[in-house]
């Protein structure tokens, strides 16, 4: 795949990317924010593993964002399963350097319009830890909607921390959603 988005493109990430990754995404600012699978320090084997393992998807869920040819972050998807099978998760990061530009709501909006239009999908969410209010600004202004906060669910770098939930569902199914259930009403 290969969108452009004007200052930049999203495309599928290349084995020749491993040097700006471990380049931009080594840098604690940035894996802060982020699960602890995005390791930090974050080093070249860790780049060289993230490409070897997107390679083998039989379907690509993983993009890099490149900035002049050159992987400056990356966004994908993961999958729900059972129940959630019509859901998935986005997640993201971007290289300092490229911060307040716009790039990563563009890829946002693009990635989650791409999805909603060659994937069996109902609905696309994130969870962005509290504090984090660059990234809640980037789902807001593409078009991600505020459903709640996880409270006291993640520790992180010593620290409990809540998460805020975004989500984006597919048009035709936004009237499904307006069931007027409260919690305690769909208790049997």
């Amino acid at each position: 795949m290969r969108i452009d988005l004007g200052n930049c493109v999203m495309r599928d990430w290349e084995r020749a990317d491993a040097p700006a990754l471990f380049r931009h995404a080594n840098n604690r600012k940035i894996a802060m924010w982020l699960r602890n699978q995005f390791p930090h320090p974050y080093t070249v084997a860790d780049a060289e593993a993230f490409l070897a393992a997107v390679s083998r998807q039989s379907l690509r869920t993983d993009f890099a964002i490149a900035v002049a040819d050159e992987a400056v972050g990356g966004i994908g998807l993961e999958f729900g399963r059972d129940v959630h099978r019509f859901t998935a998760e986005v997640g993201y990061w971007l290289g300092e350097p490229f911060w307040g530009r716009g790039i990563m709501t563009r890829a946002v909006r693009q990635l989650t319009a791409w999805a909603f239009d060659n994937l069996d999908l109902h609905r696309i969410y994130t969870t962005v830890f509290s504090g984090n209010v660059a990234s809640a600004r980037v789902l807001e202004k593409a078009g991600y909607e505020y459903e709640g906060c996880l409270r006291a669910s993640v520790f992180k770098d010593g620290q409990v921390r809540g998460q805020l939930v975004y989500a984006k569902i597919r048009a035709d199914l936004l009237e499904a959603c307006g069931t007027g259930m409260t919690p305690s009403s769909g208790v049997a």
